[in-house]
């Protein structure tokens, strides 16, 4: 039975859109089945495993919408047992359509539920805010990875995040579990970055992840060329940081 994992944070450019890609692709080498879900109305994570946003015809807007099913939205990427639900720019208009639908929560639920039987792993990119999107992918998961930029605002908002986790436990997933806090974008040079981890490490202990994903070069790079770290350059530091993450998590879940 598969795992489904939202990774969300309400702050933006704090890593998650390259985590879910970068962590899918880690998985899918490490031969465990993956489905990334697109929940952004970016569509970066779709992008940026050289799927056409543009050509996009079903996807996480038709499937939250229940216009087409999830067999009928899932695609093929360019990465080794990762398929994908990919998102367009269309995804934006799904918060007011779904405001007055009953149970509005559980779309992705109700639609994705039956997939973990097929997929070790279903990693769902949230879009950075707590709206209607990221609280289906709550509702939806299992577990939560929450990115945390090493930088000067990065536990601002951790709070609010942190609230909204109890409040979608308490009301619509009382199984949903923190599977993780991540640290990206660290550069050991910078003092800063290191008190942020000190910081961080110090106050939720072993909800931190042991992996901690350095600043690299790199990772910004591979995006452009819609392929993940693992396909764009496996022996950087990025690829070694995101396959060390997912042998973490593999190790979590089926020790």
């Amino acid at each position: 039975m598969g795992k489904i994992i939202a990774i969300a944070n309400q702050k933006g450019g704090v890593g998650k859109t390259t985590t879910s890609v970068n962590l899918a692709a880690s998985l899918g080498v490490l031969e465990k089945k993956v489905l990334l879900i697109d929940a952004d109305p970016q569509a970066n994570a779709t992008s940026g495993l050289g799927i056409d946003v543009e050509s996009v015809e079903t996807g996480t807007y038709q499937l939250l919408e229940h216009t087409c099913t999830a067999e009928e939205s899932i695609l093929k990427t360019n990465a080794p047992n990762v398929d994908i639900i990919p998102a367009h720019i269309d995804l934006v208009a799904i918060e007011i359509e779904l405001v007055d639908k009953e149970n509005r929560e559980y779309m992705l639920k109700k639609a994705v539920d039956h997939l973990k039987t097929a997929y070790d792993y279903i990693l769902i990119d949230c879009a950075p805010s707590l709206g209607l999107l990221t609280l289906n992918a709550l509702t939806a998961a299992d577990a939560v990875i929450i990115p945390i930029q090493c930088e000067y605002f990065a536990l601002e908002g951790l709070g609010k995040l942190l609230n909204t986790i109890k409040s979608v436990q308490k009301i619509h997933n009382q199984a949903l579990d923190i599977e993780g806090l991540l640290l990206t974008m660290y550069d050991s040079r910078l003092r800063l970055s290191n008190q942020v981890v000190e910081e961080v490490q110090k106050h939720f202990n072993d909800m931190v992840f042991q992996t901690i994903i350095q600043r690299n070069v790199r990772l910004g790079e591979a995006p452009s060329y819609g392929e993940s770290i693992i396909n764009y350059d496996v022996s950087s530091k990025g690829a070694t940081n995101y396959l060390s993450l997912a042998k973490e998590i593999i190790n979590k879940n089926e020790a």
